[in-house]
C-alpha cells in the first residue's frame, strides 16, 4: 500500500507552488491528499485559487480562521 504524499496550503504563494506539483501527482494517479489550513477563508483568499488552479476541493479544511499564531494554532483539529 502506498501512504499518501500530503500538500499543505493556506496562503497565497503556497497555492501557486502547490498547484504544478499536485496537478503533476494527480494525473500520474500518485495518492495525494490536500489540506487547506483554512487561515484564508473568504473567496478572494481561498477558493478563487482553488478554482483558477484547478485544484478542486481540498480533501480536508483546518478552518484554523483568522487570528494569531496562538489562536490559529489552538483551533487547529486533530487529524486521526
Amino acid at each position: 500500500m502506498n501512504k499518501p504524499i500530503i500538500l499543505v496550503v493556506g496562503a497565497r504563494p503556497n497555492f501557486v507552488k502547490a498547484s504544478p506539483l499536485f496537478n503533476a501527482m494527480r494525473e500520474r494517479k500518485i495518492n495525494t491528499i490536500l489540506i487547506h489550513t483554512g487561515q484564508h477563508y473568504d473567496y478572494e483568499l481561498s477558493k478563487t485559487f482553488f478554482e483558477d488552479f484547478s485544484l478542486g476541493k481540498p480533501d480536508i479544511n483546518l478552518e484554523v480562521s483568522s487570528g494569531n499564531h496562538g489562536e490559529q494554532t489552538g483551533r487547529t483539529p486533530e487529524l486521526r
